[in-house]
């Protein structure tokens, strides 16, 4: 079949994170990313023994998400589901970084956090690190996406989709603050075209197939479960009014 302009669906996990997915919904997931050569289906980690045997062969990764989506558990706890979740079949997972840590100013624990996944599935295992960028200002992303890099992991990720959007000028800020060595996946109310401009590597949509089959996309994605508009009192005052 006719690929994307610029190899767009290379660029792309398909993603299916409802709480209400069947196992019919799965199979529908893996069997579009065969289809238009998609990247990697991105599923709770109950799905991804299945997803690993229906996509045997066919160059589409598995990749599971870790600590989702609050990323409040404890750091052995997402070790230990990232390691399940290798052993299941995924080779990449994105797991999100306790934001709790951050926003306190606890980097160390942040730290900790990343550091028991990387450490714990290999360096054979692409980790990405969701730092819900919606949540944070200016300088907490930079602080967030510095220790993300010096923990060893290959991907700094902006959202889960539930709580606030990526915009192209958090990717551009990730960009400039973990240089041209690590990847970027911008997920969460996207229009897909300008955040790759940005400097993304890779995009996390519900909509990839609707994105491949019209070239262009003309509207944002917005999965199922995303907060549409969060509340200003849920946003730190440097994103309701602008960051400084």
């Amino acid at each position: 079949m006719t690929r994307a302009p610029e190899n767009l669906a290379a660029r792309i996990d398909h993603t299916l994170l409802r709480a209400d997915a069947t196992g019919e919904d799965i199979d529908r997931l893996c069997d579009e990313a065969k289809r238009f050569h998609f990247a990697a289906v991105c599923v709770n980690p109950t799905w991804v023994a299945r997803c690993a045997e229906r996509l045997k062969d066919s160059g589409v990764l598995v990749c599971a998400v870790v600590g989702f989506p609050l990323g409040a558990h404890l750091p052995e706890v997402k070790a230990l589901e990232a390691k399940r979740a290798v052993a299941d079949g995924a080779a990449e997972v994105d797991m999100v970084a306790d934001l709790g840590a951050l926003k306190s100013g606890h980097d160390a624990r942040y730290d900790r956090d990343i550091r028991a996944v990387v450490s714990e599935v290999g360096p054979a295992v692409t980790v990405k690190v969701v730092l819900e960028t919606a949540r944070l200002g200016r300088d907490e992303i930079v602080r967030a996406a510095e220790i993300v890099k010096a923990a060893g992991a290959k991907f700094v990720k902006t959202s889960t989709g539930f709580a606030g959007e990526a915009t192209v000028d958090d990717v551009r800020l990730l960009r400039e603050t973990v240089g041209s060595a690590m990847g970027i996946k911008a997920s969460g109310g996207i229009r897909t075209r300008a955040l790759i401009e940005a400097g993304a590597t890779r995009i996390g949509t519900s909509s990839g197939v609707a994105i491949v089959s019209g070239g262009e996309p003309a509207s944002v994605d917005r999965p199922a479960g995303e907060v549409l508009e969060p509340h200003p009192l849920t946003l730190p005052a440097s994103r309701a009014g602008g960051r400084s």
